[in-house]
């Protein structure tokens, strides 16, 4: 069973919840895959968005067999994309038609 810490998961349980090893999550997060939180003792703190980001990670690999560099390729896609669709609806609310120049 997966424990909740009242900020987070520790890496232990991440990697036992996902059947990974540890290492694999220390990798993601120096190839700048993952960016957990840190205590103030600087253990890892995986918190929801870590771990959906994680799922992603997992499915990319595992289903796709896609490698880390092609991983780190489609993440900054999906982040340019919502940035983008971000400034859309910033747009819209600012009374911009769709497109238009700022």
């Amino acid at each position: 069973m997966v424990k909740k810490r009242a900020v987070g998961y520790t890496i232990s349980d991440v990697a036992n919840k996902y059947q990974i090893h540890p290492q694999t999550l220390r990798t993601y997060e120096r190839e700048g895959l993952l960016t957990p939180a840190r205590t103030q003792g600087n253990t890892r703190v995986y918190r929801g968005e870590d771990l959906q980001r994680l799922e992603f990670i997992l499915t990319l690999t595992r289903e796709l067999g896609v490698n880390l560099a092609g991983v780190e390729v489609v993440l900054k896609m999906r982040e340019k994309m919502a940035e983008m669709a971000e400034k859309e609806i910033q747009g819209r609310i600012g009374g911009r038609p769709p497109g238009a120049c700022p």
